[in-house]
This record gives C-alpha cells, sequence and structure tokens, in this order.
C-alpha cells in the first residue's frame, strides 16, 4: 500500500499528519480495516472491525489474566484505605498529605461502594483503562497515519510486561494513560475540524488527566507542538508563493495575507479549552505542592543514569524496554513528521520531568507510564514498514521476551520482586493462632509499608484490637495512626499480643526502639517467631 502522506509538502511543519488526515477527510467516522482483518487471505476479504477492538481485547486479556494473583502492596493498601473512608475522610485526607491523588480516591470510593474491596475488584478499573489506552492507541495511529500502524502500536502496547503491572494495581496511572491517550486523540480531532463540541470535549478529557496525574500535564507542551504546527504549517505554503509583482521596482508592498490571521486565530480555541483545566487543577496543584516533602521525601533528584532505567522501568523489563525503544527510533527515522506528534509526547514529558527533578525531586519512572502509548506509535510506525506476517511476529517476539516478567509481576508488585512483603501470610498466621483478647502491635507504625493497613485489609473484622491505637487514620485524615504515649499503660491487662515486625529478626522484641520496646521487654517474652518474606511475627505472652 502506498503511503498517502508521501505527496505532502516539504515544508509541512509538526502538524504534518493532521493536515493531511483534513486533506483526506474525517475518517472518525469510517470503519477502517485493521490489519489482518482487512486483508484478503486464501481470497476470501475478511470483515472489517473497528480498529480498536483486537488490541483492546488482548490487553484486557492479558491483564485480567491473574489479575488478584498478587497481594496488594504497599501503594494499593493506600488506596483501599481511602477509599474506605467516608467522602468527609477524603477531603481531611486532602488537607494533611496525597491530596494529588485524591480525585482518584473519590473515584475509587464510589467504584468499592458498588464492586466492593477485593483484590480483583479494587483492581479491575485499572484494567479496563488499560484496555481503553490500548484501543485509543490504536485509533489516534490511524488518525495519524493509518490503521495498520494504530493496530501494531495497540498489539505491542498489549504485550508490554508494564501494561499488565499497571493493568493490575490500583492506583492512578492506568486511568492517566488512557486519558493522556483520548486527551491527544481529541486534540487532533478538534484541529481537524474545529467545532465548540470538539473543543469542549478536549478541555473535558484534559482536565480529567490533570485531576488524575498532575505530573501527565507535561503532555501540554507537545500538545503546544502540534497546535502551533498547525497555526503555522499551511501558512508557510501561501507565504513562500510568489505574488505578482512583488519585488519589481516601484511595486507595492504585498498586502497582509488574511488567511495567516485567520489561521493564527485558530489557536486562540485551544487556549480557551484550557481555562477550565487551570482553574480545575491549579487548587489541587498548589495544595499537593505544599505536601511534597512529606509525600515525596523517599524520591532522590534526577540522575542521568534515569534517563538509561527509564525504558526498563516504564516497562518493567529491561530487554523489552531496548526493544521499545529502538522500534521506536526506528519509527520515527522512517515516518518522519507523521511521527512528530507521537515523539513529542514522549521527548517532552520526560524531559521536563527529568529537569524539574534537578530542582525539585520527582522523579520516578512509573509517573511517566503515560508516555508508552506514544512510544508504541512510533514503533507501529517501524513495524507497519514490513510485511504484516513479519511485523506480527516481532509483536509476539516481543511478547515472549517478557514472559518471565509477566509471570514474575503476578507473584509481586513489588521493584525488585524479592522486596514482598507477605501482609496476607502474616494475616494467615494471626487468624490461624487468633484468641479472644488478643491484641496486636507493629513496628515501624509510621513507615510507608502501612503493616496495620496490610494485617486490617486482609483479616477485617477478625483483626486483634490494636491495643496502642489513640487515633486511626481516617480521624486523624492521614495514611498514619497515632499511637498511645505511655505504652506500658495502655498494653495494661494484655495477655497475648502479637507483634508485626518490618523485616527479619531473631530477637523480636529488641527490634521494637523505646518506648514501646521497652514496655513490652518489661512485661513480655517471646512465646513464636514466624519469619515471612520482609516481615517478622512474634507471638508475645506476658
Amino acid at each position: 500500500m502506498g503511503d498517502p502522506t508521501s505527496r505532502a509538502p516539504a515544508e509541512s511543519p509538526a502538524s504534518y499528519a493532521l493536515w493531511q488526515a483534513r486533506d483526506m477527510g474525517d475518517l472518525s467516522g469510517k470503519s477502517v480495516p485493521i490489519a489482518g482483518t482487512g486483508v484478503r487471505l486464501n481470497g476470501l476479504r475478511l470483515r472489517a472491525l473497528p480498529v480498536w477492538l483486537v488490541p483492546a481485547g488482548v490487553t484486557l486479556i492479558v491483564t485480567l489474566a491473574g489479575l488478584d494473583a498478587a497481594q496488594p502492596w504497599r501503594d494499593e493498601l493506600a488506596t483501599w484505605s481511602a477509599a474506605s473512608r467516608p467522602v468527609s475522610g477524603l477531603l481531611r485526607l486532602a488537607g494533611t498529605i496525597d491530596a494529588a491523588t485524591v480525585p482518584y480516591y473519590l473515584l475509587m470510593h464510589a467504584w468499592v461502594a458498588v464492586a466492593g474491596d477485593s483484590v480483583a475488584a479494587l483492581r479491575l478499573p485499572s484494567a479496563l483503562a488499560m484496555a481503553a489506552a490500548a484501543g485509543l492507541t490504536a485509533g489516534l495511529g490511524q488518525r495519524l497515519c493509518d490503521a495498520r500502524v494504530g493496530t501494531l502500536a495497540g498489539l505491542l502496547f498489549a504485550v508490554l510486561p508494564g501494561t499488565a503491572r499497571y493493568a493490575q494495581e490500583a492506583r492512578p496511572y492506568a486511568l492517566a494513560c488512557a486519558l493522556a491517550v483520548l486527551s491527544t486523540l481529541l486534540l487532533v480531532d478538534a484541529l481537524r475540524r474545529p467545532g465548540r463540541s470538539r473543543w469542549a470535549a478536549y478541555a473535558a478529557a484534559t482536565t480529567a488527566l490533570g485531576l488524575t496525574h498532575l505530573i501527565a500535564l507535561t503532555l501540554l507542551a507537545a500538545h503546544a507542538v502540534a497546535v502551533l504546527g498547525t497555526v503555522t504549517g499551511p501558512d508557510r505554503r501561501q507565504s513562500d508563493r510568489p505574488r505578482p509583482n512583488q519585488g519589481r521596482p516601484g511595486s507595492h508592498p504585498a498586502p497582509p495575507d488574511p488567511a495567516r490571521s485567520d489561521r493564527w486565530r485558530a489557536a486562540w480555541p485551544w487556549l480557551a479549552a484550557l481555562v477550565p483545566v487551570v482553574l480545575a487543577v491549579a487548587p489541587l496543584a498548589l495544595l499537593s505542592s505544599g505536601q511534597r516533602t512529606r509525600q515525596l521525601d523517599w524520591v532522590d533528584g534526577s540522575r542521568p543514569a534515569d534517563l538509561a532505567a527509564l525504558p526498563g522501568g516504564v516497562a518493567q523489563s529491561g530487554v523489552v524496554g531496548g526493544v521499545l525503544v529502538g522500534l521506536a527510533a526506528l519509527g520515527l527515522v522512517r515516518a518522519g513528521r507523521r511521527m512528530v506528534l507521537p515523539a513529542s509526547c514522549v521527548v517532552l514529558p520526560v524531559s521536563l520531568l527529568f529537569l524539574a527533578g534537578l530542582v525539585v525531586p520527582l522523579w520516578v519512572p512509573r509517573y511517566l507510564l503515560f508516555v508508552v502509548p506514544f512510544a508504541c506509535l512510533l514503533a507501529g510506525g517501524a513495524l507497519a514498514s514490513a510485511r504484516l506476517p513479519g511485523a506480527l511476529m516481532v509483536v509476539v517476539l516481543a511478547g515472549l521476551l517478557g514472559l518471565p516478567d509477566q509471570i514474575a509481576l503476578r507473584r509481586s508488585h513489588e521493584w525488585p520482586r524479592t522486596a514482598t512483603v507477605d501482609y496476607r501470610g502474616a494475616a494467615r498466621i494471626v487468624a490461624a493462632g487468633h484468641r479472644a483478647g488478643d491484641a496486636v502491635v507493629y513496628s515501624p507504625r509510621d513507615g510507608w509499608l502501612f503493616l496495620d493497613l496490610g494485617l486490617r485489609y486482609h483479616l477485617g473484622e477478625q483483626t486483634p484490637r490494636d491495643v496502642l491505637l489513640v487515633a486511626d487514620q481516617e480521624h486523624r485524615g492521614d495514611l498514619w495512626a497515632t499511637e498511645c504515649e505511655r505504652p506500658a499503660e495502655c498494653l495494661a491487662g494484655t495477655d497475648r499480643v502479637w507483634l508485626v515486625l518490618a523485616g527479619h529478626h531473631r530477637d523480636p522484641l529488641t527490634a521494637v526502639p523505646a518506648p514501646k520496646g521497652a514496655a513490652l521487654r518489661a512485661n513480655y517474652h517471646v512465646a513464636q517467631i514466624w519469619p515471612r518474606p520482609n516481615l517478622t511475627i512474634a507471638l508475645l505472652t506476658r
């Protein structure tokens, strides 16, 4: 098949593909056959399917497989804790910590009220969002290039280990992925066929993107490239064309080109669409900025090595990440200006976050997960230049290379995988030996492991009495609880205590800091110890 965009003027800038699509007409309402479904096979022409269907379906199958196999890790426990609170409790949480994630928590609060809080229920919204991201990626590839590019990009996205990893996590990253592609696709549509409804849809999707993941708004830098390219691109064809008598002695200066000013005015709808985005997101951003030192105290500043590690981080596989980068680079070289928008959607957010991370510690690879679909679009451009069987074999090969990581991520969501914290195993031990009147003590109580949330999630009402608890997370409007300042008095009358410790300890009582440790050592001795991955459970008796 010939490339219809090869006939475009060489001087078209960043929005090359958008202007070509406008010349060819709006394809959004047409059913375009996808690669493998709209081709002849043994003399038969298969019925055309929507371009998004196969990538979304494959993604859903991959992500639903083993959806609840890995136990919730600490970040998901924070989601469960927040989503289980009333709306008033979530608003208090926004005022102390994690304000940037509270819009997602509100969404999950409504979801949990309907679907429950099982592991599969907590993760299902992310799985559906990731399937939508794959379908939208295919649709965006169709608009910018053709159905084959979109389909191959969506299929490649489907088999990445990182796609399954974050589709199986009750956090906002999968939703941000879907909204990032949706916002970009709606921008393409609005630039091709401007209209109030299209710009309103773009504004709504971009607002939702910012409320879901503030850092994903770095994508607006790439959108600005597309808008400015659309505004300035066709003017060059007009302005470079010689006008009658222009440049001759005695000739009058050429009158202003009305088309140029009209096209510059076309940028205003985009700026107007950003107004509700700013109004909705700015308060959240200001509130979150005041919580940064507490929320991100574990993050280091950006380093050059972080850029090299990014592909493996977002793909959850160093080998597959390298394949993706290689295909994306080849796709950009081959497709040229048609892929300026996807390339900008990768390079600019990564660059902006890296530069910001040099000043303020912000660099976390998963925060950039939303650029992966655009990298897959670049890779899809490279794959589409090959014959269909060969292109599909590359996708299958990428899936096979990532298979060990696909299996590993269904065992644990920690990185490295050996860092699993076995909340579920600890809960089983406590449940098996629990007696009426037992109490539980956690150490540490203020760390990011959320030992109390992990035990409570798996045991529910069967959790032993939290003997040192003074104010729980909901009443504090926080992710951590407040403990008794006089542990010895709070422990009075308790004969058996389950001690849950982070890490492995041969002598659990010596691992608990004072004054809590002093009260335990003065009144209890260790009856039994159970080591679990990165946890120690001890039964203490008087």
